[in-house]
């Protein structure tokens, strides 16, 4: 009886101790599973319509805050960013003008739907044509529009929810509707991103889930952005604040989530917010102050606030130190002045008349730089005639600082003909009647 009892004691703290592994094991696959849901998130308006209007209520006065601050401080000292890597790119020398890591592979989220847009305007030429929701696209979760299986909505109404809401459902609508399926829609944005020739550039979805073979670079996302923009149509969906869509002929009003862009900021014109767990808080914009018009690209802020507020500060930043200078101008008046100098040392052997040299025009108008411009210029000093008109003779190199911006040919501005024995005899005249 004894041993009995003693059996049965030992078992029951058997059993507590098997009971306590086994709710340690639930709690931590418990664990292991909210990991893992948090992990695979991924919006730009996780929040309830009323959460969001506060924290946009909120941004804005940071915002405001933000810009008292700036006008207060020495706008020449560079900024504080909480955004791991950035850029500002110069749309008008295609330049990067003040950067971090900019050429850093990274994850990109939803700023993505850059690309996925550009795509679809690339491949469909009916924007009007209606879209049938799939049970997968309608299933997709994150950040989405809000679409059902067998919703019929318009391709370009598909687009104002992919760039406004950042619909991930839009998105795969998108891609089954051009591509079939999201690989092969992945294949149409990689051959894209090829053409353009983004090179640390690759895409896996339309939409942007992390995924360790999906990334860019701010550098390459500022320039597949800035090529977006010369699309009319691309152009005017992302300045859009507010839109009225249609879905199974219903209409809904739907905002944007860029917060830059709803909060007026001077000269912003766009582009697109992104967010995951991996990527962090992302804004890609477009502003453009007089003459200047910038890409401003932050990856990997830690909040909704830090990425506006690091945007903020770069495009103010930038609009404070750099000055528009004009290239075009700055090249044709150095020119000018070596040519009054060297034009008349360059020796044609046997040529009928004097050489006239012309500088190719710059296919660079102007740049935002804080440096002074300054050009080399080479030229050969010798040449045997006849030569033809546009032949290269020599080239002139623009420097922003120590950085090449463009490189111009110095060409023969008319054919130059080689004498014959007709200007030999003239020339034989005319010395012997001198």
């Amino acid at each position: 009886m004894k041993k009995w009892i003693k059996a049965k004691g030992r078992n029951s703290h058997y059993n507590k101790k098997y009971h306590s592994k086994k709710y340690i094991s639930i709690i931590l696959i418990a664990a292991l599973l909210v990991s893992f849901l948090t992990t695979i998130s991924f919006a730009d308006n996780e929040e309830s319509e009323e959460e969001e209007n506060t924290l946009y209520q909120n941004i804005l006065q940071e915002l405001q805050n933000e810009k008292n601050v700036i006008s207060a401080s020495n706008k020449l000292d560079k900024p504080t960013i909480n955004s791991r890597r950035y850029v500002v790119y110069d749309r008008s020398s295609k330049t990067v003008i003040y950067g971090k890591d900019e050429n850093k592979q990274t994850a990109m989220a939803s700023t993505t739907k850059i690309m996925t847009s550009l795509v679809i305007l690339d491949k469909c030429s009916n924007l009007n044509e209606v879209v049938t929701i799939s049970e997968k696209a309608a299933n997709t979760g994150g950040s989405t529009l809000g679409i059902n299986t067998g919703d019929k909505i318009t391709v370009m109404d598909l687009l104002y929810g992919l760039m406004l809401r950042s619909g991930n459902d839009t998105a795969v609508a998108l891609a089954e509707y051009v591509g079939g399926s999201i690989e092969e829609f992945a294949k149409m944005m990689n051959e894209k991103a090829e053409k353009l020739g983004l090179k640390n550039t690759n895409f896996v979805t339309p939409h942007g889930l992390d995924n360790t073979n999906h990334y860019t670079t701010a550098y390459e996302l500022a320039y597949l952005t800035d090529f977006a923009l010369k699309n009319e149509t691309f152009s005017k969906i992302v300045k859009t604040q507010y839109a009225t869509i249609s879905i199974n002929g219903n209409p809904r009003e739907i905002k944007n989530t860029n917060e830059l862009l709803l909060a007026n900021t001077e000269g912003v014109y766009g582009v697109k917010t992104g967010f995951t767990n991996n990527a962090g808080r992302c804004l890609v914009t477009a502003v453009k102050r007089n003459d200047m018009d910038l890409i401003v690209v932050v990856l990997g802020a830690d909040t909704k606030k830090d990425r506006a507020k690091d945007s903020l500060k770069l495009i103010e930043y930038a609009y404070n130190r750099f000055k528009m200078q004009d290239i075009e101008s700055f090249a044709q008046k150095e020119f000018e002045m070596w040519k009054n100098i060297n034009q008349n040392r360059i020796y044609i052997n046997k040529a009928r008349v004097n050489l006239e040299l012309a500088l190719q025009e710059s296919e660079i108008k102007s740049i935002a730089t804080d440096q002074e411009l300054t050009a080399e210029i080479n030229c050969l000093n010798y040449l045997e005639a006849p030569v033809e008109k546009g032949t290269k003779v020599g080239s002139m190199i623009i420097k922003n600082g120590d950085n090449i911006i463009e490189e111009l040919d110095i060409v023969l501005a008319k054919t130059v003909e080689r004498r014959n024995i007709l200007d030999y005899f003239y020339i034989f005249a005319k010395i012997t009647i001198l």
